[in-house]
């Protein structure tokens, strides 16, 4: 008999609040989340600018401390959870790292062990550096300053430091950043067979299809649609938040079909949607 294993992140009618205490009564950034993400699970978040993806992140981290609703790892509410334990079990790869630029890339990526340093000595942390380094294609890299790096470099740095803090639950604030196609596509694999379970807020809609197991949009703080790909991705659920509509065509070599944006003649990105 099968045995159905609770989620392992849990997000129950989750709320954020504006965090200037100066306007308590002002619109909330996040208002009635609601998601589940399993072990080995890929969710991608996607929405327009401003619509709270980054916020909900930051959420899951317990940075930004919910006013309403609960964040649940492992059946147990994450603000009951110390900040050491939350390091342990949860990691961040975020646009907004600003680390020091005179560490080399093997002392920045070391800095993901620092959560376990009181179970880990030194070797078994480099026995834990050195294939991630290895896996993210770094390592003839590890003694160069981060200062010389390239934006996709640093970018494979990033998640290098948080692969190596083991954790159960991996954060990707726009991880695709400043990496060529080729780049991209092999992020999304790597952190896809870590067989973790992994949140990635993603601009680039093309990468969530074969990435994403579900996708969650978002569009002024509130949830649009939590779905599989095909569905969320789907006109119906795309043009009300971004104003484009999408289609699916045969791959010319697979014959697999292929997912295809289309964004109307004249449209603006600067232009407010209309409120769902």
């Amino acid at each position: 008999m099968w045995q159905v294993m609770p989620p392992l992140l849990r997000v129950e009618h989750l709320r954020v609040g504006h965090l200037n205490v100066a306007h308590p009564a002002a619109q909330a950034l996040l208002s009635d989340i609601h998601f589940t993400v399993g072990s080995g699970e890929c969710l991608a978040i996607v929405g327009p600018n401003g619509s709270g993806k980054s916020t909900l992140l930051r959420a899951l981290l317990h940075d930004a401390p919910p006013a309403g609703g609960c964040v649940w790892l492992d059946d147990q509410p994450l603000a009951q959870l110390s900040r050491a334990q939350r390091a342990r079990r949860i990691a961040l790869m975020s646009q907004h790292d600003a680390p020091c630029l005179t560490l080399t890339v093997e002392e920045y990526v070391s800095l993901g062990c620092l959560p376990h340093t009181d179970t880990l000595s030194l070797s078994a942390q480099q026995a834990v550096v050195e294939p991630v380094l290895d896996e993210t294609g770094l390592l003839p890299l590890r003694q160069r300053r981060l200062a010389v790096l390239s934006g996709g470099e640093r970018q494979r740095a990033f998640l290098a430091r948080a692969l190596a803090q083991r954790p159960d639950v991996l954060l990707l604030d726009e991880p695709t950043n400043h990496l060529d196609p080729l780049g991209r596509a092999a992020l999304l694999a790597l952190v896809r067979q870590r067989g973790i379970a992994v949140v990635a807020v993603l601009h680039d809609l093309s990468l969530v299809e074969p990435f994403a197991d579900r996708v969650l949009v978002l569009c002024q703080g509130r949830q649009v649609c939590w779905d599989v790909p095909s569905r969320a991705l789907a006109s119906d659920c795309l043009y009300p938040v971004f104003g484009i509509r999408s289609f699916t065509v045969p791959h010319p070599q697979t014959g697999l079909p292929f997912r295809l944006f289309d964004v109307p003649a004249g449209a603006s990105a600067f232009t407010t949607r209309g409120s769902l």
